[in-house]
């Protein structure tokens, strides 16, 4: 399966992260399960601007879940979570305009929204920043800089979802990782596990 198929497949699989609107402030605690609500009432959440039901409910419209399957509304709400900073949505709008379902093509900003996404520490998104940057998909073609997002996704994502032929995203990501490894130079390797693990280094001190 090709990573543009298999894109598909993420924008549903890829886990919702819960972002509020800072004038109803709210812990991972008390927040409620927007995956355990009824229509009416995650579509007055998200009206009320709350990000994590934004991007539920864009889901919903992108898959046709209790809706009728509608990209445009899908890309609506998930717009608007994704301006809030939910890493959720800007990884499934990235992943949208990559051109998967006939919304108009922008690798630019699917680049951008991947990017916002992945310095979230968003192992799927990491993931596609390092196919950008190793394509030269809305970025200048940079194998340095795909390795450094490979290997942060390699080390970051869970095996709990099956991607294909039985393995995990884990070693999944690990292979794209170890793949591009053999087309650099050791010079190029060293400066790429560095820059990985310096960008860890800064998000684990902002944690």
């Amino acid at each position: 399966m090709t990573r543009r198929r298999l894109s598909v497949a993420l924008v549903v699989a890829v886990l919702l992260g819960g972002c509020s609107p800072a004038e109803t402030p709210e812990t991972p605690e008390t927040a409620p399960d927007v995956h355990d609500m009824e229509l009416e009432p995650l579509q007055q959440r998200a009206e009320q601007g709350h990000a994590d039901a934004q991007s539920r409910l864009g889901a919903m419209y992108y898959a046709g879940e209790g809706v009728p399957q509608d990209y445009v509304e899908a890309m609506t709400w998930y717009r608007l979570a994704a301006d809030q900073g939910n890493a959720g949505a800007q990884v499934r709008l990235g992943i949208m305009y990559n051109g998967e379902v006939g919304v108009p093509l922008d690798y630019v900003e699917s680049a951008r929204l991947y990017r916002l996404a992945a310095e979230q520490g968003n192992a799927f998104a990491q993931s596609w920043l390092g196919y950008k940057y190793e394509f030269g998909e809305g970025v200048p073609q940079d194998y340095v800089e795909a390795h450094k997002w490979y290997n942060l996704t390699a080390s970051r994502a869970t095996g709990d979802y099956q991607s294909w032929r039985g393995r995990g995203w884990r070693e999944r990501y690990a292979d794209e990782r170890d793949a591009l490894a053999k087309r650099l130079t050791p010079a190029q390797l060293a400066e790429a596990q560095k820059l990985a693990r310096e960008w860890q280094a800064a998000f684990d001190a902002r944690q």
